[in-house]
This record gives C-alpha cells, structure tokens and sequence, in this order.
C-alpha cells in the first residue's frame, strides 16, 4: 500500500517538471490537480506565468485535462478561460476521474502523467492505474479545506513509514 504512495518524480512546481524529456519517453498527455498544484486554493485566475507554462504544454503536443475534487464554479472559472477540459468533483483517489480525463484526451495510461500535490489523491489515484506520476509541492497550505488538512496529516504518517522502509529520501528527486 505505502509504495503505492511514491510518485515516480518530485518536483518543487509544475515549472520544473522536464516537459521535453517526457514528451520523448512517450507521454502525451497531461492530467493535472489545480488547487496548490497550478495556483493556490483561492487564486481564481492562472499567473501569466502559468498561461505561458500551459502553452508550452499544448506547443509541445501534450492534451491536457485538470482533474479536481472542487465543485463546478471553481474549476470552470480558472478553466474556461484557458479553453482547458475539466473534471469537477472528481473524488480522487477514485478511478473514474482518471479514465475520464484519459478518454477526454483518447489516451491509454501509459501515455498519460499524472501531476498533484497531494500523494493520497493524485499520486495514489494515479500509481493505481500505472500512471507516471508527478508529485510538486504544495503552492500554499492556507486556505486548504478541512479534508486536505486531514489528508496532509495522513501523508505525514505515510511519509515516515516511507522514509523507515528506505522507500522515501528528501534529497533525491525520482526520475
């Protein structure tokens, strides 16, 4: 179960992560958190940092779809303006939102990241389904909801069992 928990890559922001070299290893698809992994929980709107960011994705030839367990309003409001798909409500770590955001983009789970900031929603959800997944920090922990602060604690516990089995060190990003 814990191992379940380890994301293939950790990366301080979505910036980071090596669009190019993925894009050569095959991925061709992008399914992605929003609340603190794009932007913080109450930003209404993508940083223009972030829109050059999500043009470099579709430049490259990624298909991209924000999969998120916020509601509607939310999510279509940062994601409308962008021309972006969307899964509202997704309730991650469930399967369904993963296999809908994969058929949205018509892409197998081999072809498809997986990118959040939370292991026991977007890492778990998406190691489950033989994802690649992508772990970023957490863009801001204020404003979190009452059930990512409970999720944080839980990782907290699992990140100390990780570290305990050798299957977790803070210095070393995954590739």
């Amino acid at each position: 179960m814990f191992e379940r928990l380890v994301p293939k890559l950790r990366v301080n922001t979505v910036f980071d992560i090596n669009l190019e070299d993925l894009y050569l290893k095959g991925y061709r698809g992008i399914i992605t958190d929003l609340d603190n992994t794009l932007v913080g929980a109450k930003a209404p709107l993508a940083t223009p940092e972030l829109v050059l960011w999500f043009d470099k994705v579709k430049q490259l030839g990624f298909k991209l779809v924000i999969v998120s367990n916020n509601n509607m309003n939310r999510v279509s409001r940062f994601a409308a303006p962008l021309n972006i798909e969307f899964v509202h409500r997704a309730r991650k770590p469930s399967n369904a939102p993963f296999h809908k955001a994969m058929k949205l983009m018509n892409l197998e789970p081999e072809k498809t990241i997986v990118v959040g900031d939370q292991m026991l929603t977007d890492v778990y959800g998406g190691n489950r389904l033989g994802l690649y997944t992508v772990l970023v920090l957490p863009i801001s922990l204020e404003d979190e909801g009452l059930g990512t602060r409970i999720n944080r604690r839980i990782e907290q516990i699992a990140l100390t069992r990780l570290r305990k089995r050798g299957l977790w060190h803070e210095e070393e990003q995954h590739e």
